[in-house]
Parts: C-alpha cells; sequence; structure tokens
C-alpha cells in the first residue's frame, strides 16, 4: 500500500513539475513583452511622502534598453528639466541654474525626484533574463490573476539587487508584484501593477506603485497617461545637446 502511495506521489509531483514552463524562457518572454524597438510615454508620477502627496508629469522617448531621453512638464518648478541615457552614463539638465550635470557613482542611488526610485533603478538593464537566474518556486493568486512565484539571483556581482521575487501572470507573462532584496536579504523595494491594458499585441502596465521600503511614505505611483510602440524619433534627441533645447 506504501508502494501505490508513494508512485501516485511521484506521478502527481512529475505532472506538476511538466505543467510549469522553463524559468528562464519565462524570463525572457516577460522581457519580450516590455520591450520594443522605441517608444514614446507620457506619464504622471504622484509621489506620496510625509508631508502629502505631488504629481510631476513628463514625456520620455525611449530606444531599444540603453538610450532614453526625459523631459519633465510640470509642475511649473520642475518644467524643462531634462534626463538623458546613453548606455552607462546618465545626465541630468536644470533650467534654473544652467547646468548639465553627469549622474555617477553613489549619486547613482540618489532619488529621482524625490520620488521612491533612485537613478540606479533607471540605469540598470531592464531585460532581467541579461542579470539573473530565475527558478519557480510556487503559484499565488495576485488580484484574481493566477500567477508562477519566481526568484531570481543575479548573475554577477555588480547589480543594484541581489536577488528579486516576482509574481508573473500565468496568462499575461507580465510581472504583477515584485520584492527586490539586497545582498543580506533585506527587502529593499516592491512594486504592484494595478491596471493594465492591451496595446499592439502586448501587455503594458499603465498603473504601477513602487515602494522603497527603507523610507516613510506610501510610495510612488506611475501612471501611463499615453505610449506609442514603434514610432520614429530623432536621431538628435539622444545627444547632450538636446539637454539645453
Amino acid at each position: 500500500m506504501k508502494r501505490i502511495f508513494f508512485i501516485m506521489y511521484m506521478l502527481k509531483c512529475s505532472l506538476l513539475f511538466a505543467q510549469q514552463p522553463d524559468a528562464n524562457g519565462l524570463l525572457k518572454q516577460i522581457d519580450d513583452n516590455m520591450t520594443s524597438t522605441n517608444k514614446v510615454i507620457v506619464s504622471r508620477m504622484v509621489i506620496h511622502d510625509r508631508r502629502g502627496s505631488r504629481t510631476i508629469e513628463s514625456k520620455s522617448y525611449i530606444e531599444g534598453v540603453d538610450k532614453s531621453f526625459t523631459e519633465y512638464l510640470s509642475p511649473p518648478r520642475e518644467k524643462g528639466t531634462k534626463m538623458l541615457k546613453l548606455e552607462d552614463q546618465l545626465w541630468t539638465y536644470s533650467p534654473g541654474t544652467d547646468r548639465i550635470i553627469r549622474i555617477s557613482g553613489h549619486m547613482l542611488r540618489q532619488s529621482v525626484m524625490g520620488s521612491d526610485m533612485s537613478y540606479e533603478d533607471m540605469m540598470e538593464d531592464p531585460e532581467l533574463h541579461h542579470l539573473y537566474d530565475a527558478e519557480i518556486v510556487g503559484e499565488e493568486n495576485i488580484d484574481g490573476r493566477d500567477c508562477w512565484i519566481l526568484e531570481l539571483k543575479a548573475k554577477k556581482q555588480d547589480v543594484a539587487y541581489h536577488s528579486r521575487k516576482v509574481w508573473v501572470d500565468k496568462e499575461r507573462d507580465l510581472i504583477m508584484k515584485e520584492n527586490r532584496y539586497g545582498r543580506s536579504g533585506k527587502l529593499l523595494k516592491s512594486t504592484q501593477i494595478y491596471d493594465v491594458v492591451r496595446q499592439d499585441d502586448r501587455w503594458v502596465p499603465i498603473k504601477i506603485v513602487v515602494k522603497d521600503e527603507l523610507k516613510h511614505g506610501q510610495g510612488t505611483e506611475f501612471i501611463v497617461q499615453e505610449i506609442r510602440f514603434d514610432v520614429d524619433i530623432p536621431v538628435h534627441m539622444f545627444s547632450k545637446a538636446s539637454l539645453r533645447r
């Protein structure tokens, strides 16, 4: 009898394992859904901290994973501030001082506009399969969506987060929730998607909340107001000269 139960148990385990996708292949599918040749995004960032909430609007031009140009549109205090990323280099421009500053070293850990995102977050390769090895460790329902739970371990030392835990929508190949950890295992940052739309044959998150777990406050909301994929972006946009235009 024990032998029969053991065989049934092994068959059940084998069936569950067979139903699971390859973890690293799934990570590649997630990246394929989120990346494109280029895109233009108009968004609103709502920052919640102990002093209250404030909203910053911006327009970003993104080419692949190595080039991006962002101009802040409002409020008046931030209007005209610009940011340029070219591969592993990042610059900001402030119209108030008419200065271009390169962000590097310890400055990369600073907050972007007082939000829960750091410059380091912006600089890291957004394609996770380049940075991490994945393993499926379970399943869970998040806001009515069945998700795989993946644990990601960094392939190399020079990454912002040593490990991540992500909840991936089984149907959409989209990360619905994520925890990011330091080398000590301490939770540093969390994100969760609250709204998703279907556009150009891909699933697009349009409301995301990011929380720096080392800070007080209720986190930062990122709300996508408009997004266009595979559009023509002028070459001059990705140059330092564009920061002062």
